[in-house]
């Protein structure tokens, strides 16, 4: 499933990225990377935007974003 479709609460296991290197290298600098659990923290009434919480840190990723990461759910 891709991190998209999380509502806020989710766990999930990162298990791909399918991003262009130049985004894959900027979300990783972020700690985004394959093997690492995330939890989201909140979305946008539309979606459009949503907050996750990666080893500690708040991140906010576009929707565009948050549909290139493949992730299974936790729980």
């Amino acid at each position: 499933m891709l991190l998209s479709e999380l509502t806020k609460g989710n766990s999930a296991l990162i298990t791909k990225i399918d991003a262009d290197p130049a985004l894959k290298r900027r979300l990783g600098s972020l700690g985004i990377v394959r093997g690492e659990t995330l939890t989201v923290k909140g979305c946008s009434l539309a979606k459009q935007t949503m907050e996750i919480e990666v080893e500690g840190t708040l991140i906010a990723l576009r929707e565009a974003e948050a549909n290139k990461i493949h992730v299974t759910k936790n729980g």
